[in-house]
């Protein structure tokens, strides 16, 4: 297991950084690659959903439910 890696965001015109390990930011590129989006828009479209959760936890939690989809990315 990977330690968590931290990356910086602008969102909503704030800086915002979250902490991920390397599977999940891996997972998150094939995501945005697939969604046909930069990482910083799917990462401010998963900001805009989440209820009081860390966008790290809230990143995690879009990415598990995106790939136990049916037809991930379609």
């Amino acid at each position: 297991m990977s330690r968590p890696i931290k990356r910086s965001f602008s969102i909503a015109g704030h800086r915002t950084s979250i902490s991920l390990e390397a599977a999940f930011w891996a997972a998150l590129q094939d995501a945005a690659a697939r969604e046909r989006l930069p990482v910083a828009q799917l990462v401010a479209r998963i900001d805009g959903d989440r209820d009081g959760a860390s966008l790290s936890s809230a990143v995690r939690v879009w990415l598990l439910h995106y790939y136990r989809s049916p037809t991930p990315g379609l």
